[in-house]
């Protein structure tokens, strides 16, 4: 396995110093009936590039949450002057500074509620390690955003792992931030694959490494550099799946011939064969309260979206009566966004679009317009949906806000992703 090592992530960050002002306290999403305008300011001292990195992630996030104007104001002050503000219609104002503090650093935040005139939020950020400035960034978005009571974005703070191509039989495996911006190897050992994360907390992964040529999946704690072998298949084997409670897989595996979906005990490691198909049967995601799954078949003849209980006999159900290749999903409750083609060029460009669809009815709904759009996954709260998107000149991974029909790309310099999960 991989060197061991320790990644600190938001362990590593700490906050205090918070002054909330309860009687200036004041919904502006419901009192002024109108988006907040924010302006996002840095202090410029010794340490104002630094500064200057929290306040481009900031500025960023606020923009994502959808719950926001933004206005970038650059170089800021310690005192505002209230009137300025309010002549240009700025609800809030926020400051960063930065403070070098032996080997890490201080992230001083102040947000000013223009409309009251008061100082509402006096908080420091204090990181551990430089390169961890995007969390603190999220951090504070998040808190900023709790402070106008919007609906809550904590979903900026999680970590993305993926794994990246470098070379024939050869992939890393990296954990993020959301923006792509922090980014640190954890394991880069050969060829790794499929990685997923294997509890709600984010300690630890399942991937898919191949030992010996044999597909084989392992549970790695990403503090600790501890690892553990949990099945193996001489065709294939992936984690697809985390239930809820972290306590069971589904599992493609191929012992014989084609793939199947395969339920996981972890606490007993008992599996169990959910299908028994002449063909392929992959992806599987839990739906339903974790009491049925949905997953890629070609029973059709072509890739389509399924679903059924999570019992061998149960009987399997179409899910997806739109398009001819519907080859990625994934789901969250009762909803199931997935990528299918929807041209069919043999020799040229193909446009793979998304579409939300629900367990329960009829409900549809595109989410992309073009370029190639796949493997699709559900935040953590099922607000936000992230993906790959790939033009003819670059790639990107994308955020769309399902509630603001709203979507961001990041850029994927250099970067070929082979799977992620967040």
């Amino acid at each position: 396995m991989s060197k061991t090592f320790r990644i600190f992530g938001l362990f590593g960050v700490i906050f205090c110093g918070i002054l909330w002002s309860a009687d200036a306290t004041i919904d502006l999403v419901k009192t002024i009936q109108k988006t907040p305008i924010i302006q996002v300011t840095y202090l410029d001292n010794k340490n104002a590039q630094q500064a200057q990195r929290v306040y481009k992630v900031l500025i960023g996030d606020l923009n994502v949450s959808g719950h926001f104007i933004v206005q970038e104001g650059n170089k800021g002050k310690t005192n505002p002057n209230y009137v300025e503000y309010i002549n240009n219609k700025v609800d809030l104002l926020v400051n960063i500074e930065v403070q070098k503090a032996d080997e890490s650093y201080r992230i001083n935040i102040k947000l000013f509620d223009i409309n009251v005139q008061n100082l509402i939020l006096d908080k420091v950020y204090v990181v551990d390690d430089e390169n961890l400035y995007p969390f603190a960034a999220h951090k504070i978005a998040i808190d900023i955003n709790n402070y106008i009571k919007a609906p809550p974005i904590d979903w900026m703070k999680r970590y993305v792992v993926f794994a990246t191509y470098l070379s024939p039989g050869r992939t890393n495996v990296i954990i993020a931030d959301y923006t792509l911006t922090y980014k640190k190897v954890i394991i880069n050992d050969g060829l790794n694959l499929f990685p997923k994360w294997a509890n709600n907390d984010q300690t630890e992964i399942y991937f898919t490494k191949i030992i010996k040529n044999t597909p084989t999946i392992v549970r790695y704690n990403v503090y600790t550099g501890v690892s553990s072998r949990v099945v193996a298949s001489q065709g294939m084997a992936v984690v697809s799946d985390v239930s809820k409670d972290s306590k069971k897989l589904l599992l493609t595996l191929a012992p014989v011939g084609e793939p199947d979906i395969y339920l996981y005990d972890v606490t007993t490691n008992e599996k169990t064969k959910l299908t028994n198909y002449r063909g392929i049967d992959v992806s599987a995601n839990f739906i339903n309260n974790d009491r049925a799954m949905i997953f890629v078949s070609d029973r059709l003849g072509y890739p389509n979206i399924f679903q059924k209980e999570l019992h061998e006999n149960a009987p399997v159900e179409q899910m997806v009566f739109h398009g001819k290749n519907n080859s990625s999903a994934s789901s969250f409750q009762n909803y199931v966004v997935y990528s299918s083609r929807e041209t069919n060029n043999d020799f040229g460009y193909n446009t793979f679009n998304l579409y939300l669809i629900s367990t329960k009815n009829d409900y549809i709904r595109r989410l992309t317009a073009n370029g190639v759009n796949q493997m699709p996954c559900f935040s953590s709260d099922g607000n936000s949906i992230m993906f790959i998107k790939h033009l003819p000149d670059q790639s990107a991974l994308g955020i769309i806000r399902l509630n603001y029909n709203k979507t961001f790309l990041f850029p994927l310099k250099g970067v070929q992703i082979q799977a992620f999960d967040w």
